[in-house]
């Protein structure tokens, strides 16, 4: 009887240490060393308050967030455009040399920040993904990986200087670091991403140049439509998979419009009907789990249209989702 107790002991504790994680192992293997990088770029449209951006989400403690959850975190304070000629405010296209010159800028902090972290860019209107993405492509490019990217947002950004019809050029990243040609006077894209490589959630204002530049590409598109009908986790999941598949590196730009604007309204492109508070969790979460988003864009965020702060602290939460924060630690289950 003993030997039959001592054996069904020792099999009793090897299966509590197979079903047990301890929150310092989860810890240790999620860290990171989160870098941010403010962004305030409000060239990419007329109306003036994106660049309150990044002290918006400071002041609202994204540092504290980061480091709650067992990161180290870096502040490497605002960016600036590089040098330009000033724009003469003649003609539709709004402050294009201005814009490219904050591009070039931000592909420079961003491929240098990929060496060190995970870089949050901390904008600012969404024309800063043009510099963001394109620099993380460059680094991704010398690490010898494929990028991917997951576009949240309610537009799909695919203009270019020749398509768009507001002259907005925060409607533009995409073309652009996809390699679409037409950007005269920005400096040349040395490593688009793949179509096939961007997957858009939460799509619901697309114009019609964009739907018909759209139609032939491989770019992955799903609009709040599919999104009620199918679930949001589903076609993120098989977008996950695939980056994993490839051993991808992933970029992800959250844009405040991807939220719908009754519980984030400190943004100028307001669109109905776009994501809830869980959904918008429920995919950070998802990030986190997968283990691969490998730096982050937080952009759109006009504090001037805000409501005491709401919109920014939301957005700081969403961070803290992808890098790990959650009620329940879920360790997998193993009874093999």
């Amino acid at each position: 009887m003993s030997i039959f107790y001592a054996s069904l002991h020792l099999k009793l504790a090897h299966f509590q240490r197979k079903q047990q994680t301890p929150l310092q192992e989860i810890a240790l293997v999620t860290q990171q060393n989160c870098i941010l990088i403010g962004a305030p770029v409000d060239s990419g449209k007329r109306r003036n308050g994106c660049l309150m951006g990044p002290d918006a989400y400071r002041t609202a403690g994204i540092a504290k967030a980061l480091r709650d959850l067992g990161h180290t975190v870096e502040d490497y304070g605002n960016t600036a455009p590089d040098n330009h000629q000033p724009d003469s405010g003649e003609g539709l296209i709004h402050a294009a040399n201005e814009t490219a010159a904050w591009t070039v800028s931000l592909a420079e902090a961003a491929e240098e920040a990929m060496g060190s972290g995970l870089p949050i860019f901390l904008g600012g209107d969404h024309a800063l993904s043009a510099g963001s993405v394109s620099g993380v492509a460059n680094y991704a490019a010398r690490a010898g990986r494929p990028l991917f990217v997951l576009w949240l947002d309610a537009h799909t950004d695919f203009h270019t200087l020749e398509t768009t019809g507001s002259g907005n050029l925060h409607g533009t990243p995409v073309g652009y670091f996809t390699g679409r040609p037409g950007f005269p006077g920005f400096p040349p894209v040395t490593n688009p991403v793949p179509q096939e490589n961007v997957c858009m959630l939460g799509l619901r204002s697309v114009d019609e140049a964009e739907r018909a530049a759209l139609a032939p590409t491989a770019i992955h598109r799903h609009d709040m439509r599919e999104i009620d009908e199918r679930g949001i986790a589903r076609p993120l999941q098989a977008f996950l998979d695939r980056v994993a598949a490839a051993n991808g590196m992933l970029h992800v730009s959250l844009d405040v419009d991807f939220l719908d604007p009754s519980v984030a309204p400190a943004v100028g492109t307001t669109v109905p009907g776009g994501a809830t508070v869980r959904e918008a969790h429920l995919v950070c979460e998802m990030l986190h789990d997968s283990g691969l988003m490998t730096s982050l864009d937080l952009v759109e965020l006009n504090p001037f249209l805000d409501e005491r702060g709401r919109t920014a602290h939301l957005m700081v939460d969403l961070c803290a989702s992808a890098l790990g924060r959650r009620v329940f630690d879920r360790p997998t289950r193993s009874y093999s």
